[in-house]
């Protein structure tokens, strides 16, 4: 199993030491987001500070950007990493896109499988030195001198992969994409019986192997050296709970458990912005079934039981021990991933 831990983006100037640290405490890669900061800046100075990590934006906000940015950026950080980089994208939510980042809203899940499909004509372009034709609905892309091509890649062309949640989502990335990234607000229940059948069908369909397809998350990861440690990271979990719940777009993982009314309740909450209503609305039995919860000693059993043959990749904190790195690195998993 793969172990990534995330590089914080505010601080640019400590990526140099950070990747250092977790290269040598044996993580698998880093990941970054897309909230305040940029998530490309972190991973293009450990591209140039790490000789083995695997580098991945989870995510980067695909509408926010032209297909040709995002594909002109996992191009240079491929480059720069020697083949380590993997683009990870996300839709965002509509309030986000509109009001955030003043795109124009569509239907989510065909725009995103044309924006990876442009993306991917344009790397073929700049691999091959065949024409640019790529003519969709949201995206057209005609134009492409030696002037605007970069160099070629020492490597194979980047991973590509998407944040899903919902079942459009998944058949985008079943269908178009190397891997897809599982938001943690999911359950060992919903990933056995929607996740999992649903991307085995799309794969099936596109003539693709589980093997060669990875899956990323999937639930919290609740752990420390003590009981101060876990509760703490418990009651973090339980407010993430409490306040993704309360988004329509998640209810489906609630509505297998039975529990749509209690995500209709936490969206009321969150508009009259009850906060701390919504937390305490979340009981103990709840955040179980969404995290693997144990000290140390006990995780890597506890990580087998929840996520074991359902997902390939888990993300833990950087202050992880270097030990308990390595053995939960040897947990099995389905996805074959090529050497970098």
């Amino acid at each position: 199993m793969k172990i990534l831990t995330g590089v914080p983006a505010e601080r640019l100037n400590d990526v140099p030491n950070l990747a250092h640290v977790a290269e040598n405490n044996g993580f698998s890669g880093l990941s970054t987001q897309e909230n305040r900061h940029n998530p490309f800046l972190p991973l293009a100075i450990a591209a140039v500070h790490s000789q083995h990590l695997e580098l991945r934006t989870n995510v980067a906000i695909a509408f926010a950007r032209s297909p040709m940015v995002a594909a002109g950026l996992a191009w240079d950080l491929q480059y720069a990493s020697a083949g380590r980089f993997v683009l990870g994208l996300g839709s965002q939510v509509k309030g986000h896109n509109q009001r955030r980042f003043s795109v124009a809203w569509s239907p989510p899940a065909p725009r995103l499988r044309e924006y990876i499909d442009a993306i991917r004509a344009i790397w073929v372009c700049w691999r091959d030195g065949t024409p640019l034709k790529y003519e969709g609905q949201h995206y057209q892309f005609s134009l492409m001198t030696p002037n605007f091509t970069p160099e070629p890649l020492t490597s194979a062309l980047p991973k590509l992969q998407i944040a899903a949640v919902g079942p459009a989502m998944m058949r985008v990335a079943a269908a178009a994409c190397d891997g897809v990234m599982l938001h943690a607000f999911c359950t060992p229940k919903y990933l056995k019986e929607d996740i999992v059948p649903g991307l085995i069908q799309g794969l099936t369909a596109r003539g693709g192997a589980r093997e060669q397809f990875e899956i990323s998350g999937g639930g919290f990861v609740v752990t420390g050296a003590d009981q101060a440690a876990i509760d703490k990271q418990f009651e973090w979990v339980r407010a993430r709970i409490g306040f993704y719940g309360s988004t329509p777009s998640y209810w489906p993982v609630l509505a297998s458990h039975g529990l749509q009314d209690l995500g209709e309740e936490l969206n009321a909450l969150s508009k009259a912005g009850r906060w701390d209503d919504m937390t305490r609305r979340i009981p103990d039995e709840l955040v179980h079934e969404f995290a693997a919860v144990a000290p140390y000693d006990q995780i890597k059993s506890r990580i087998e039981s929840h996520f074991g043959g359902l997902v390939d990749c888990l993300s833990l904190p950087p202050d992880t021990p270097p030990d308990l790195v390595e053995d939960l690195k040897t947990i099995p998993c389905l996805y074959q991933s090529d050497p970098v």
